[in-house]
């Protein structure tokens, strides 16, 4: 059974990789880290006392008077959550609520008054609260959170007051939306009082303090999101997935986003205000993350010989396209040989994925940022990498599948061989997607599979239509992918490996089933330990 301490070293260390990268380049942007205030925040949080799992999260809110909700500002899950957190406790019934922001300066309430009573618009409120010149982050998530205020609470408030970049002020901005807040509870005396300010605020010393002495017979609850060292110590739990924890009686964590995801966000507005550009440049995000994977994999970038590395990695770096790009992308792909209805078909699929690795021209497309696709979607860059990747393809086949970045196009094969070659292919996306992001869920059947049932499996989907059978081999392969993570987890198999898997070249005929094979037999070998450790 793998101890607290190599759990969390496994589930990390890929993580851990990505994260310096992005840490040096966000230190060379912003000094503010080194804050005093700041300080303090990032020291007032070390340890935890409990797991909480969702119902004991809800008891905790339903005992609090005014609920203090940590805010990493770049991350739209941040305003997500506390969108979730409000419309649920608003649905209990038993209390109005009420929410107060940071994001929109108190001198402009009239202006958000307006807009909650609908006489003006959301372009009108964005412009007139200066959202993108004052605060400049995302605007959807925070203006959905205001709509699910509009459709749930009692009133909503802004809280904050200038100067904003001013550190040597954040007490008196601390102590000013105190203030605020006790007026709010004069106002609604019997409602719940939920506050979305940024996360260094909530130090215990710093806005809780403040409000303490403003209103010392409420009862406060501070619901911190993705602290980094709360995040890396429940990286040690046993449990698949640590939703939150109990820091102290009046603090609690939720986890909703990895740190290196947290950063990669940060970083990426850092890039955009320093080219004061309206399109953010996701080359260096996706490019460390290759790299980050690849030094797990203890992978030589620029070994100059096939075999047991993939050759010069370093010069098959993909091209990265942003939304803003679409038009250009559209051309290459065209000058490839790709229609105009596949072409379409490639980059609406990235609507619901957000990216998407187009194998064909060697680029990822990225309109929006998202942690759990990008992760998969650089795994089958590396995969297609380390067998020397694809060239364009012939005719139209597997346009539909390579649309989300899979498939070896010029793959000529059977179809047994090349639904197998899906199932691989997809066991280790998915696998890679685990070790960047560990916190993506493990798909709903983990039952151990055998090669009889992958058999069987393989012989119904080839007979389907191509787009059921193309889901077959994702749902087997996501399986087997997931399988593989957990034996990584528990010791039974290491990145090097697991490097072997993403070398082998699946174009030879019956190669790929013969590797699905052998992979379900080392998994079900280790099956039964792996379940006995899970119950001790």
């Amino acid at each position: 059974m793998a101890s607290p301490a190599n759990l969390r070293s496994r589930r990390s260390a890929a993580q851990l990789h990505a994260l310096a990268g992005v840490e040096r380049e966000i230190r060379a942007q912003d000094s503010h880290s080194r804050r005093k205030y700041l300080r303090e925040f990032n020291q007032a949080f070390r340890n935890y006392d409990s797991l909480l799992d969702s119902d004991q999260i809800q008891s905790a809110l339903r005992s609090a008077d005014v609920v203090l909700i940590g805010d990493y500002h770049a991350l739209p899950a941040a305003q997500r959550h506390a969108a979730s957190l409000v419309e649920q406790r608003a649905l209990a019934g038993d209390r109005p609520v009420v929410l107060g922001v940071e994001t929109i300066f108190a001198r402009d309430q009239h202006i958000l008054d307006e807009w909650w009573r609908r006489e003006i618009d959301e372009s009108e409120l964005r412009q007139r609260i200066r959202f993108d010149l004052d605060w400049g982050y995302d605007w959807t998530p925070f203006h959905e959170l205001l709509v699910t205020a509009r459709d749930h609470s009692e009133a909503l408030y802004g809280l904050d007051c200038m100067p904003r970049e001013d550190l040597r002020k954040i007490g008196a901005r601390d102590r000013h939306a105190a203030a605020k807040i006790a007026e709010i509870r004069q106002r609604h005396p019997n409602a719940v009082i939920f506050v979305l300010f940024g996360e260094s605020h909530l130090a215990p010393g710093h806005l809780p303090n403040a409000l303490h002495q403003q209103m010392p017979g409420a009862k406060t609850l501070t619901v911190l999101q993705n602290i980094d060292a709360l995040y890396w110590r429940a990286a040690g739990e046993r449990a698949d997935k640590v939703e939150a924890v109990r820091v102290n009686d009046d603090v609690l964590c939720v986890f909703n986003a990895t740190p290196l995801e947290k950063y990669e966000s940060y970083r990426l507005f850092l890039d955009q205000w320093s080219r004061c550009d309206e399109a953010p440049d996701f080359a260096p995000t996706i490019y460390n993350l290759i790299d980050s994977l690849a030094r797990f994999l203890e992978i030589n970038r620029y070994s100059p010989h096939n075999g047991t590395q993939p050759k010069f990695l370093v010069d098959m770096l993909p091209e990265v396209y942003a939304g803003p790009s679409a038009a250009m992308l559209r051309r290459l792909l065209a000058r490839k040989g790709i229609g105009e209805p596949e072409c379409e078909s490639m980059l609406t699929s990235v609507e619901d994925r957000g990216s998407a690795y187009l194998p064909q021209v060697n680029a990822f497309y990225v309109r929006e940022f998202q942690m759990i696709h990008a992760a998969e979607d650089v795994t089958r860059f590396l995969h297609q990498a380390c067998q020397g990747l694809p060239q364009q393809l012939n005719g139209h086949s597997e346009v539909g599948s390579a649309a989300n970045g899979n498939g070896n196009g010029n793959r000529e094969c059977n179809p047994i061989d090349n639904f197998y070659a899906r199932v691989v292919e997809h066991a280790v996306a998915y696998f890679g997607s685990r070790v960047l992001y560990p916190s993506r869920p493990a798909p709903d059947d983990s039952s151990p599979l055998s090669r009889a049932a992958c058999e069987k499996a393989a012989q119904t989907a080839i007979r389907a239509e191509t787009s059921k059978c193309e889901s077959a081999a994702l749902d087997l392969g996501y399986r087997i992918g997931s399988q593989i993570y957990d034996a990584y987890l528990a010791g039974k198999v290491a990145p090097r490996g697991l490097r072997r898997l993403f070398l082998t070249h699946l174009d030879e005929p019956g190669r790929a089933r013969k590797v699905c094979a052998a992979v379900i037999a080392k998994l079900r070998s280790i099956s039964r330990p792996l379940s006995r450790s899970a119950h001790a």
